[in-house]
């Protein structure tokens, strides 16, 4: 696997939001300015995701997350081999890695980029049955149907909530599409729980954790990764039960867009 040149910023250049953070790319001589977010660009050069989060900035979040859900289904006494999960936000397939690895039954991934399929069966070749580029904001009849017909109980997302990737509307349409009563497992930045964020999704998952629709099972601050200056980023891992369907009005409700 090809090795990168990756440099950061200077220190007094790096205080800026998580979603705004960058890095340099150097090649021939070449210094290419590229975002941490800029998630196709990243998936088109192979290995490039890999040795920039989970190497340089020891990003340990699909390990975790998957820890905390095994966990939870053997403390309840139900089988790993039992369960058909939908990897929402995929990416290029390190989530399902560790999926594979524990041995569920299905696994389906899904991400609204092209990029990201590609990546995923470049690097990680019969790691999903399927592997979809969706829009979960303008699914059709049709693609609904086709993700029913999976039977899927069990939805994950790992490093995808949050900063505008995955829109309330769509983590609903992809809530709804796991059977009525399933496992949801998640991370999110610990900052998103909090009563001081006010925007979309933070106040959506802090009111979706405490209804009546999931029963919260699992929470957890962990080290998510490194910051490019060195000092840890918390998120929390969180596993739910889902026990009912969560109705579209529930956004309206809140107030959330």
């Amino acid at each position: 696997m090809k090795r990168y040149n990756i440099q950061f910023p200077p220190i007094d250049a790096t205080h800026v939001d998580q979603d705004q953070a960058y890095f340099y790319l150097v090649e021939n001589g070449h210094k290419d300015h590229v975002q941490f977010h800029d998630y196709a660009r990243i998936y088109d050069m192979p290995g490039l995701y890999e040795q920039l989060y989970y190497e340089r900035l020891k990003c340990n979040s699909p390990q975790k997350v998957t820890a905390a859900l095994r966990h939870t289904i053997d403390v309840n006494k139900e089988h790993f081999s039992e369960m058909k999960v939908l990897d929402f936000g995929a990416g290029n397939g390190m989530m399902g890695e560790e999926l594979k690895r524990i041995g569920v039954a299905r696994l389906v991934g899904v991400d609204i980029l092209p990029e990201a399929k590609t990546a995923a069966e470049r690097d990680r070749p019969g790691v999903y049955d399927e592997f979809y580029v969706r829009d979960f904001l303008q699914l059709t009849p049709d693609e609904i149907a086709e993700f029913e017909a999976w039977n899927l109980n069990a939805l994950t997302t790992v490093a995808a909530l949050g900063f505008g990737d995955i829109p309330p509307m769509a983590f609903i349409q992809a809530l709804n599409l796991i059977a009525q009563e399933g496992w949801v497992a998640f991370n999110i930045k610990e900052t998103f729980l909090y009563n001081t964020d006010t925007t979309g999704f933070s106040r959506l998952i802090r009111e979706l954790i405490f209804s009546e629709y999931l029963n919260l099972n699992h929470l957890e601050r962990y080290r998510h990764r490194l910051s490019i200056e060195g000092s840890p980023l918390h998120y929390f891992s969180v596993v739910c039960w889902k026990k009912a369907h969560v109705p579209l009005e529930f956004l309206e409700q809140h107030g959330i867009c």
